[in-house]
């Protein structure tokens, strides 16, 4: 009884402990009492008495095994290493040296423990408080937290510190096992290893983004790295740009599955594009190339893991356990060599982590390069396409994806993601998505519809990831049964609309393009399977159960609260009182319902979920009406009304008074009853009928818990069943959501849908930065829009102007301008015409990269160099300052140079922008180069503003000074610097002694 009473007292105090995070001194203070009082009793009353050297152990007689002993094959005797530590213990210390390279945490009772090493490194970083475990054999480091908090410490671990986490689980002992073990209750053994690659469904995980584990595996050939081994790592890879890559990433959460063949020099870029939260390399570190492989993961500061291939994989055939479906044999044919070995490579590591757990992906996806137009890594970020430059955080404020978003769901925004550093390069793909946009442009009552029911959607993508691996709870299945309801009446709503826009099929109707669109993704939505597992669901789970058991979960916290504000006002600051009153005054309503009927025990199956179910309910029904019977006989028996049947951990099955007149009452009691305890006030028994009844309540609640499971787990089997149809109207789902989001964009920002085609034109009127505009009118400033022709008469525009007067601007937007066409989505400009666009580059900006030993005029031609090397006639490039990090003479050599060959060689549409003049006169003969310029309005009194609407000619004024007394260079600085302007126009040497007196 005492130990069970500390072993609670414990669990209060860390759970206080965990409430008061941030005060730490606090936290730990509490953290420290409870864990060294828990030790210190749990250790002295356990069934095993430390006495120096020896021991004793004592069981009970019904748990030795009984009947004839199985003959089993004696177990090889391993040598441990070190001294012999007590069961549990060593049973940790076990499961360390087995996975070395994990974080262990082991179950024990309610908690999860760390010990030895792990607690003293890993202790601090989670601010749990380190104590010393008492053993035969010395002190041994252990720290340890609820397991409610497994989710937080995880975060921490595994998310924030890149460790990889063993969860070692407890297992009840056979009668054998105990007797093996000493007399442990539980063995404990590692049932699965989570690293940051392969999460599944935590609750830190970032639901706006795909969690992807990559796998990467070089082709057969030998390496050309000796080449230039002393060169930066993007030179060498430069020389290694024809070699192959296999590809295979995937998503445990979702059950996304891709592969891909790339070349190395589009490695990085590739790495950009899925964002993987962990890399896997082979093993063969021998091979020059993945050495080039591994550089460049480290310089990108991706976590890489090595991983030994398992042969058995090395065939699409040999995934399909893997898979939800199998992979066509004509499919399979598509797939290459090195990508089914980065598949088998990928599919080997996710096994080994999983331990066992079921696992169904979706069938793998071979990605192609011609499918999408390709973003390389520099202009991903220069365009600030997921990310801001400064800020760095994906999808924040200023970036193109914050811009356009306008998603509900999150599997939406996920897709979205995709699409913007994917976008289509099939003309069908994209007039498809900007038929469905503009229809819900056009019918905002439609929108409003779906945007609604979308709302109630739930992430099922997820979800039936979740499913598919055994893992889905109650919540879970109510999540899904309203998804899929939300599901059906998008469908009817859909069907409806298409009614209305061509009431005739048959017969050909103006409205029949319009209905296209709607009708393609509606024939795509199955309902049949789904409805019915959805009427499985209703009929099963009992929601009004689950959220009584919610309220009980919310009124054990509440309990943690009280027992956190009493420790606060002995020893707490100001500051945390009043947090706390402020708490309590939320929880203190819902403790009171807490108190009323502890006996009756909430049921997350309705009666009717089973004929099994229904019968036992039936029997637990009887049971407690005879219950209330004997509680009635007994209290007239014993003149106390007061009296309760009860029962109480420790001590079993009692009849219970309260009061002191009801006590003195019921002393004479039956002969055949014997006390359990007393006070002045209460008064606790045994007796035999209570006994009795009690055991049969007991075993009907177990064989209902019992039958529940196996309810459960059919139901669970019941969706992946369906696994197929839900996820392919998730994807339905996601698609719509999108297009709501495009329209919603589109009304609210007067977007225009794009013409796309194959010409190698951009005809762009009036078009404006999609995130630029969005921030000057929130300072209450206007955007002014450009023009932009590029095509067979003006290849290429040369673009000069003042610092300031909207040159990176304009070339920005007309990139993102593309993106968002070819993604689907309508334009800012007034009217586009965009022939398809294979490949964006974008060189902007300057930065040096000390770490890669590479300076600003280094990372600059290595940018350029990418742009030359791989733009095609179909590419679309903006080039912004080109050999500025240099002396002028080299600058202006450097930039003709490139234009020449962007000019005769790549011969891309190309915006081109610089403060070297002399280029305008270099490029004379450029018959297909255009020249155009901003410039800046100077009034009578010396102030200026800068007109940024474009106009035809070159602008030979930077008017640099203008920009450096804005930004608050001191006067004398500016008019030092006007002096040697003016001196070096003048062809004559500055007056040095002069500016300087």
């Amino acid at each position: 009884m005492q130990l069970l009473a500390l072993q609670k007292t414990y669990l209060q105090f860390l759970r206080t402990a965990v409430f008061l995070d941030g005060r730490s001194r606090l936290a730990q203070r509490l953290s420290s009492i409870g864990l060294q009082q828990w030790q210190s009793w749990r250790y002295t009353n356990s069934k095993i008495h430390s006495r120096g050297a020896k021991s004793k152990a004592t069981i009970q007689l019904r748990e030795i095994p009984q009947g004839i002993l199985e003959t089993t094959t004696p177990a090889q005797v391993r040598e441990q290493d070190g001294p012999a530590y007590p069961m549990m213990i060593q049973q940790a210390r076990n499961n360390m040296r087995k996975f070395a390279d994990c974080v262990l945490l082991t179950r024990v009772g309610g908690f999860y423990e760390l010990y030895f090493e792990h607690a003293d490194i890993y202790g601090p970083l989670l601010n749990l408080k380190v104590a010393q475990k008492k053993t035969v054999v010395g002190l041994v480091p252990m720290a340890g937290f609820p397991c409610f908090q497994l989710d937080r410490f995880l975060k921490i671990l595994v998310q924030d510190l890149n460790k990889f986490v063993a969860i070692s689980e407890e297992f009840a002992n056979s009668a054998s096992g105990k007797v093996k073990s000493g007399g442990l209750m539980f063995d404990r053994k590692v049932t699965r290893i989570i690293t940051p690659g392969t999460l599944i469904d935590e609750k830190f995980m970032n639901p706006y983004e795909n969690n992807f584990l990559l796998a990467i595996l070089p082709g057969q050939g030998k390496s050309q790295a000796t080449l230039g081994q002393n060169l930066p790592g993007e030179l060498r890879i430069g020389k290694l740009r024809s070699k192959s890559l296999g590809l295979a990433w995937l998503d445990l959460s979702t059950g996304d599955f891709f592969t891909q063949v790339i070349d190395m020099g589009n490695l990085s870029s590739a790495l950009a594009r899925i964002g993987p939260r962990e890399t896997i390399l082979g093993d063969d570190s021998a091979n020059p190339l993945q050495q080039d492989i591994l550089r460049l993961l480290e310089q990108d500061r991706h976590l890489v893991t090595h991983h030994s291939i398992h042969f058995e994989l090395l065939s699409i055939s040999s995934w399909r356990p893997m898979l939800e479906t199998a992979v066509p044999p004509a499919e399979q044919s598509l797939f290459t060599h090195v990508e089914i070995a980065a598949g088998g490579l990928l599919l080997s590591y996710v096994k080994e982590k999983l331990l066992g757990l079921g696992l169904k992906l979706q069938p793998p996806v071979r990605r192609q390069g011609n499918e999408s137009m390709a973003i390389d890594k520099n202009s991903l970020k220069g365009l600030e396409v997921l990310e801001t430059v400064r800020d760095g955080s994906g999808g924040g404020k200023g970036s193109l994806l914050h811009s356009v978003r306008r998603t509900i769901t999150k599997s939406g925004t996920r897709l979205l993601k995709d699409w913007m550093v994917s976008p289509s390069m099939s003309l069908q793909i994209i007039n498809a998505r900007l038929d469905l946009v503009s229809e819900f442009r056009h019918d905002e009552g439609l929108r409003g519809k779906i945007t609604l029911l979308l709302g109630r959607t739930y992430d099922s993508q997820r979800l039936a990831q979740k499913f598919s691996m055994g893992r889905g709870e109650a919540d879970d299945f109510i999540s899904l049964l309203r998804t899929i309801e939300a599901t059906n009446e998008i469908a009817s709503t859909l069907e409806k609309q298409i009614s209305t826009l061509n009431p005739n099929p048959d017969a050909f109707d103006v409205n029949t393009t319009t209905a296209r669109p709607l009708r393609s993704l509606s024939s795509r939505l199955t309902l049949d399977g789904p409805n019915a597992l959805a009427r499985h669901i209703a009929a099963t789970i009992d929601e009004d159960g689950l959220m009584q058991i919610h309220r009980a979960e919310d009124n054990n916290s509440a309990e943690m609260v009280t027992l956190a504000q009493g420790i606060l006002l002995d020893e707490g600051s100001i500051d945390d009182k009043e947090a706390m009153s402020r708490i309590m005054s939320t929880k203190t309503a819902s403790k009171k319902s807490t108190e009323q009927d502890a006996e009756e025990e909430t049921w997350i199956m309705r009666k009717s979920a089973s004929s099994a179910l229904k019968s036992l309910h039936d029997t637990l029904d009887e049971l407690y009406q005879q219950k209330a019977q004997l509680t009635s006989t007994l209290r007239d028996q014993l003149g106390a009304q007061s009296l309760s049947l009860r029962w109480s951990p420790g001590v079993g099955h009692i009849c219970h008074i309260r009061g002191a007149k009801d006590v003195r009452t019921s002393l004479k009691t039956p002969a055949n009853t014997r006390d359990a305890r007393a006070t002045k006030s209460t008064r606790s028994f045994y007796h035999p009928e209570w006994n009795s009844l009690g055991g049969n309540i007991d075993r009907t609640k177990f064989h209902i818990r019992a039958e529940e499971q196996r309810v459960f787990q059919e139901l669970r089997e019941q969706v992946v069943l369906q696994l197929v149809k839900l996820r392919r109207n998730a994807a339905v789902l996601d698609e719509l959501d999108i297009a709501c989001s495009f329209a919603a964009l589109a009304q609210e920002q007067e977007l225009v849908r794009p013409i796309l085609n194959l010409t190698m034109e951009h005809k762009v009127a009036g078009g404006r930065h999609p995130t630029v505009k969005l921030g000057l009118e929130e300072q209450g400033r206007a955007f002014v829009s450009n023009d932009c022709f590029i095509g067979a008469k003006e290849r290429i525009w040369f673009i000069t102007g003042p610092n300031m007067a909207g040159k990176s601007t304009f070339l920005r937007q007309n990139a993102l301008i593309s993106i968002l066409a070819q993604v689907g989505s309508f334009v800012p400009a007034d009217h586009a015409e965009i022939g398809l666009v294979d490949r964006i580059f974008a060189r902007i900006g300057s930065a040096d990269n000390l770490y890669r030993d590479e300076s600003t005029f280094m990372v600059e031609m290595l940018e350029t160099a990418g742009i030359l090397n791989q733009a095609t006639p179909r590419s679309f490039v903006i080039m912004d300052e080109i050999g500025r990090g240099t002396t002028p003479e080299d600058g202006i050599a450097v930039g003709y140079a490139c234009l020449h060959h962007l000019y005769h060689q790549n011969q891309c549409r190309a915006l081109f922008a610089t403060h070297f003049h002399a280029l305008a006169d270099m490029t004379k003969d450029f018959e297909n180069l255009g020249c155009y310029c901003t410039d800046v309005a100077e009034g009578p009194d010396g102030s200026f503003t800068y007109v940024h609407r474009l106009r035809k000619g070159v602008n030979r004024q930077s008017h640099a000074l203008k920009v450096a007394r804005l930004a608050g260079i001191p006067e004398s600085v500016i008019h030092t610097a006007h002096q040697v302007l003016e001196s070096l126009r003048s062809k004559a040497q500055p007056p040095l002694e002069k500016a300087t007196s």
